[in-house]
């Protein structure tokens, strides 16, 4: 039988529920294999002690016959930007070295209580702010362990590196324009961002509470070796919570909706690598062969959603600019700065119309999404690469690449990144994005894909690029 470590989350969860193994021995196997590789990889951060009275606590259920949970003893790390009590949530930077967390955030909670063993905090750029790298002044670089470039993706790039490397079974990290899908399709991973309001979530930071933008756009979500596993994560995380007044109650029962899809392979004509236009039209044939009524259609004003949501987060994050400036360095600062080097400061006016505009778009994507409630396309336009921080023009590269994900954000509907292949040791895939609130529609669509292409499973050997 393969190592524990290799074993998927649903495997996880049924083998401790049926007294196959013991949630201790599941923890043990993770925490050897982080022993193991994270000096290499870099991905775990912090080890939580709790986590032995945690899986002791999985296994006394077991053995009183009681129910331990839908993930039942499996391994997730978490993102240093959310709460974990008694642990410092560090976002990466010095400033927030000792800001421990006196309760666990909404997310972590609900794994909690489903069964799920948080092991340790995960790697992520300072503040977040670092576009496709994982690199934080407290932590250090986080490394794509198969090897073919260095980068894991950002931001949520250290719960990837930790889940493709076998550290954990899942991770639950955040996207706010493609924070978990460029990650999972730079680590061979299926990575969900679910829809607005879909996931309970508290942001404050030093008890202050999010502005608009930050408030509408970041998602917690989960990240996992298939989508079987981000299925069951998400059943676990979805619903309302008294600590989040924007969170839906989880629906039961949704009616079924045309299997019918829209191909955009280049979002709003800016161009595409073809080997990335080879992997969206491939996903187009598995979709079509099992059924898919499949056609080439660009959803609505993709252009006007990305200038909503750059107005609005420039509009946010240059109004605290110089305070935010201070808790970063050079490196760290440079995507953001290039970001809101972009267009002029957003004027109040600009801003109140940004929040008209998204509204609009909005709106013509719910009309589309009644001709095709699937939209196949990529996640990044280019092939994963390790991009310069201090060179303009790869670091708008790399923000136009990411236009689909950034576009699907400003919207609010959810998407799940699946793999499609790997070429030449670098991992290829795609993403597939649902309607307002059915995650249902993009993890359906995932399973095809899935199905066709395999799950890539763990690196056994990591492997570690050579800095360009």
């Amino acid at each position: 039988m393969d190592e524990i470590w290799t074993w998927s989350a649903t495997t996880i969860a049924r083998a401790v529920r049926e007294g196959d193994v013991s949630a201790r021995a599941v923890l043990e196997a993770h925490l050897a294999r982080i022993a193991e590789v994270n000096p290499t990889v870099n991905a775990v951060t912090a080890l939580f002690d709790e986590a032995g009275e945690a899986a002791a606590r999985v296994d006394r259920l077991v053995r009183e016959g009681r129910d331990p949970g839908p993930l039942a003893g499996v391994p997730v790390t978490v993102k240093e930007n959310i709460d974990v009590a008694g642990h410092p949530t560090t976002h990466g930077v010095p400033h927030f070295a000792n800001a421990v967390a006196r309760t666990d955030a909404p997310p972590v909670r609900r794994l909690r209580a489903a069964g799920a063993v948080p092991v340790g905090h995960s790697n992520m750029p300072d503040l977040t702010l670092a576009g496709n790298v994982t690199v934080s002044q407290l932590f250090g670089e986080t490394l794509n362990p198969h090897g073919a470039i260095r980068t894991p993706g950002g931001t949520s790039g250290g719960d990837a590196a930790a889940v493709a490397s076998g550290m954990a079974a899942l991770g639950l990290g955040n996207d706010s324009g493609g924070s978990i899908r460029l990650p999972a399709l730079f680590c061979g991973l299926a990575g969900l961002k679910p829809g607005y309001g879909r996931v309970a979530m508290d942001h404050r930071i030093g008890g202050t509470d999010p502005t608009l933008a930050s408030q509408l756009f970041p998602t917690d979500a989960p990240i996992a070796r298939g989508v079987d596993d981000l299925a069951a994560a998400f059943a676990v995380l979805a619903g309302s919570d008294p600590a989040d007044p924007r969170a839906i109650p989880d629906a039961t029962s949704l009616p079924e909706l045309p299997r019918r899809v829209a191909v955009c392979a280049d979002p709003a004509g800016l161009g595409v690598d073809p080997v990335i236009r080879a992997e969206v039209e491939k996903a187009a044939v598995a979709l079509a062969e099992a059924g898919y009524e499949v056609e080439e259609a660009e959803p609505p004003r993709v252009a006007d959603a990305l200038t909503a949501y750059g107005t609005l987060i420039s509009a946010e994050f240059g109004r605290r600019w110089s305070s935010i400036r201070r808790l970063l360095t050079d490196e760290s600062a440079r995507h953001m700065e290039l970001s809101l080097a972009q267009r002029p400061a957003p004027t109040l006016d600009d801003y109140l119309d940004a929040t008209a505009t998204r509204f609009g778009v909005m709106r013509e994507w719910a009309a589309f999404a009644e001709r095709y409630p699937t939209i196949l396309g990529p996640v990044y336009t280019w092939r994963p690469f390790d991009a310069d921080p201090f060179d303009r023009d790869q670091g708008l590269r790399v923000m136009f690449g990411m236009r689909l994900c950034t576009a699907s954000t400003c919207v609010g509907v959810p998407a799940v990144a699946v793999p499609t292949g790997v070429d030449a040791g670098q991992p290829l895939g795609v993403q597939v994005i649902g309607p307002h609130n059915r995650e249902d529609v993009c993890l359906a669509a995932a399973r095809v894909l899935e199905a066709r292409f395999g799950v890539l499973g763990p690196v056994r050997r990591p492997l570690v690029a050579e800095r360009a």
